[in-house]
């Protein structure tokens, strides 16, 4: 009886100590998880800022200072060169392309386009102890209440093609703006959220707040042309919540962005995506920035946008916080910026690379891209490997030891061991694809880039050139010798053709580009 005693105690001493033993080792791998945040600019062009371009008119100190603290990707590329299929690839580390928008963009009353039970970046994160927001422009879809008497002959969402591409949303005389959505950010694995439905130039102008609506958008705006009051300053007409500001919009994200890394529970690691939605237009910067450069309202909006990342950057030291965050900067394509443009700034905001923001060619779809995490990844380092943005989730599952199953992430790979430092710049057996507004394929392998048509695919012209029955049926590049995209080697490396499209027809049909 009293060894059983005995035993007894021993074991009640001996379960807490375990306990303690395990709850301590759990909090030490919590705190050793770095914090993460992905900051999306929107329309942001490759020759915008100073540490891409020596020869840019819009001064970027803010960012100039985090790419000498950072890696800079000289070679990184949105997985599309329109917005929506950008947001869905980084989020989910999947090419739009294989969801039910195959081509184009969402509307403020598209219907949610990230599907059921799919995972998320933020899902993952989630499940492995991070609490997660997003602060900004969603563009991927929301599910509006219908009105019960529209609810039986609504047919779905209303598709039309459009300069952009598809457009997809719901006839927003259906929705019952009493109610709230039913599927948003909170359905995708974030914790919080404080977004704008789409862009800033598309109806409706209003927030929403962990799914909720800040304020009813029964007001209305009669919208803004494209050349009143100053180049850029566009915005559709539509609802509008009462006293919405659209010059505000960018300082309260920004707020928004600093409340969440102060209130985050500092016994876990938070995941911030912080998507901002300019410089795309409307092209509205404070008075405290206007005429601050010489690039009119382009250069003003994108000088604000390298002052609200400071601000971020700012919050991260003031908490001491910065030592320990993975932080991403980047843009989710091209930059609008016209030849027309061009010549009246001398402002080359793609950079030296050829077309624009929706098009197959290198300025649709080529991006700055740094990534800081002090004493992990070299600051001031440089790399030139050619890298996807749907690599985030699968970079963040690689970090943290996530295993990805094979129903998730497909197009996602890890640049870990490139961020580390482990694996230099060498020929690499992934290929990459981009997508343009209208539909073209760019297929890029090493130094090697072909697109599955003729023309930009996009904005620029010719945006689509029809091929006759002896013509040639696409493009290809060596981007090593011929950087500018003026040199069709298609029809006289037929065997590369051949290997490229082939690619492109196997990660079609396989479902997946990333091995499993």
């Amino acid at each position: 009886m009293m060894l059983r005693n005995v035993q007894k105690n021993y074991l009640l001493i001996l379960f807490p100590l375990i306990f303690l033993q395990c709850s301590s080792e759990t909090e030490k791998i919590d705190s050793e998880k770095p914090n993460i945040i992905f900051i999306l600019a929107d329309d942001l062009g490759y020759g915008d800022l100073g540490c891409y371009n020596q020869n840019s008119r819009i001064p970027t100190p803010y960012l100039d200072q985090l790419a000498a603290q950072s890696m800079r990707f000289t070679d990184a590329h949105a997985p599309a060169a329109v917005c929506t299929p950008t947001r869905y690839g980084i989020l989910t580390g999947r090419y739009c392309w294989r969801s039910r928008l195959p081509v184009g963009v969402l509307r403020g009353y598209g219907r949610a386009l990230i599907e059921e039970n799919r995972k998320t970046v933020a899902s993952m994160l989630k499940d492995h102890g991070y609490e997660t927001g997003v602060v900004g422009k969603w563009h991927l879809g929301l599910d509006w209440v219908i009105k019960p008497e529209y609810q039986d002959s609504l047919a779905g969402e209303n598709i039309q093609m459009n300069d952009v591409g598809m457009v997809t949303e719901v006839n927003p005389d259906f929705i019952d703006f009493s109610k709230n959505p039913t599927d948003g950010p909170l359905n995708h694995g974030f914790s919080y959220s404080y977004i704008l439905p789409a862009s800033l130039d598309m109806e409706p102008y209003c927030y929403l707040e962990n799914d909720q609506l800040e304020e009813i958008p029964n007001d209305y705006t009669l919208g803004n042309d494209l050349n009143t009051g100053y180049t850029g300053a566009f915005w559709r007409p539509g609802r509008m919540a009462p006293g919405f500001k659209f010059d505000q919009v960018l300082p309260r994200f920004t707020r928004k962005a600093e409340e969440f890394i102060k209130h985050s529970n500092r016994q876990n690691p938070f995941f911030l995506y912080l998507a901002f939605p300019s410089p795309h237009t409307p092209w509205v910067p404070t008075a405290a920035f206007q005429d601050k450069t010489e690039v009119g309202a382009y250069g003003d909006y994108t000088a604000m946008v390298d002052a609200m990342v400071g601000k971020v950057l700012h919050a991260l030291d003031s908490l001491q916080l910065s030592d320990n965050t993975l932080l991403f900067f980047t843009s989710d394509n091209g930059p609008f910026w016209t030849p027309e443009l061009i010549e009246k700034y001398n402002h080359r905001a793609a950079g030296s690379w050829r077309g624009m923001k929706a098009d197959a060619w290198e300025g649709g779809h080529r991006v700055p891209l740094m990534v800081r995490w002090p004493g992990k990844i070299a600051a001031g380092s440089r790399h030139g490997t050619p890298v996807s943005l749907t690599s985030f989730m699968a970079t963040c599952a690689d970090i943290l030891g996530i295993d990805l199953d094979d129903h998730s992430a497909e197009d996602s790979y890890s640049i870990w061991s490139l961020l580390n430092g482990s694996r230099a710049e060498s020929e690499s057996e992934q290929a990459i694809i981009q997508h343009s507004s209208k539909n073209y394929f760019v297929v890029r392998k090493n130094n090697w880039k072909y697109i599955n048509g003729l023309g930009s695919g996009g904005f620029s012209e010719p945006s689509i050139i029809e091929p006759g029955a002896d013509d040639i049926k696409g493009q290809l590049y060596n981007l090593d010798t011929d950087p500018e995209e003026q040199h069709n080697l298609f029809s006289e490396m037929p065997e590369k053709v051949a290997e490229l499209s082939g690619i492109l027809e196997q990660y079609k049909s396989q479902g997946h580009s990333r091995i499993l």
